[in-house]
């Protein structure tokens, strides 16, 4: 007799099971062939009936929270605020070094945006150490043999040229800036196609001048003219910007034209310098 009563219950809970199984498979195809607003409409009443029971779930599970921390004792509070303010700080430190390498990237990518076009790529170097007794003639920069470093390459800044390396190692490389006995620069006035020379000179202390004679006696050559470099003698490439003409006067004889110019990279204040890579 038991034993029919609960054959009789099982088939009672298979039955119940197979009626629960046919209502989700005919609401399942319901919403399938219902038109979309119909049935987002029937998803969002389904969600509405669900709802407060979510939030009783989250509002259960906050009132365990705030239980389980009234019944920690005072040290271990003090612990853990101590915990939450030290991640908090690291949080703040990485977000403003992230800022920070961001403010970097962006200056470095319009640096390197302004730099003259040509058949070359740019790599950045920083410059090490000076010559301290000629310190704006003469600079070290971390670019060495380990980094492909070879004598004459050019290097410049957004604003114009800068020199070339007139000496490598290892680790760093000697860089002979404009206005240096080492690096004579041929060069051109953009405006009149005049060529000259910018060579090693004393007599002027002012880093950002450097000493012009032009190649034969140029009169349509005046202040405020463009000076770009010319390509002639295989060391810089045609076109970099160099200056700007301060001024002019005739050589001896008037058989040619002396000058100054104004540089237009600021030799005495280099922290960077981009070096023109094949």
């Amino acid at each position: 007799m038991f034993a029919r009563a609960d054959d009789g219950t099982n088939v009672l809970k298979r039955a119940n099971y197979v009626v629960a199984v046919g209502a989700v498979l005919v609401l399942v195809l319901t919403l399938l062939n219902l038109p979309a607003p119909a049935a987002a409409r029937l998803k969002l009443a389904v969600g509405g009936f669900f709802l407060p029971l979510f939030g009783l779930v989250g509002t259960a599970q906050s009132f365990v929270d705030r239980a389980s921390y009234s019944l920690l004792p005072r040290s271990a509070l003090i612990a853990e605020l101590q915990r939450l303010e030290q991640e908090n700080a690291s949080l703040r430190l990485a977000a403003a070094q992230g800022a920070d390498a961001l403010a970097e990237n962006n200056r470095l990518r319009a640096q390197l945006g302004a730099l003259p076009h040509g058949p070359w790529k740019f790599r950045l170097a920083h410059v090490v150490g000076r010559d301290a007794s000629t310190w704006w003639r003469t600079v070290l920069v971390d670019y060495g043999t380990r980094d492909g470093a070879q004598i004459n390459q050019t290097l410049l800044t957004p604003d114009g040229l800068v020199g070339r390396i007139s000496a490598v190692r290892f680790s760093h490389s000697q860089v002979s800036l404009i206005g240096d006995a080492e690096c004579g620069v041929a060069v051109k006035v953009a405006e009149t196609n005049d060529h000259g020379v910018i060579k090693g000179s004393q007599s002027t202390t002012d880093a950002g001048v450097a000493e012009l004679t032009m190649l034969q006696s140029s009169p349509q050559v005046m202040a405020g003219q463009s000076v770009v470099t010319s390509g002639l003698g295989g060391v810089f490439p045609k076109g970099l910007p160099v200056g700007t003409i301060l001024d002019t006067r005739p050589g001896a004889g008037g058989l040619f034209t002396t000058g100054r110019i104004r540089l237009g990279a600021h030799l005495n204040r280099l922290d960077e310098v981009w070096i023109l890579t094949p």
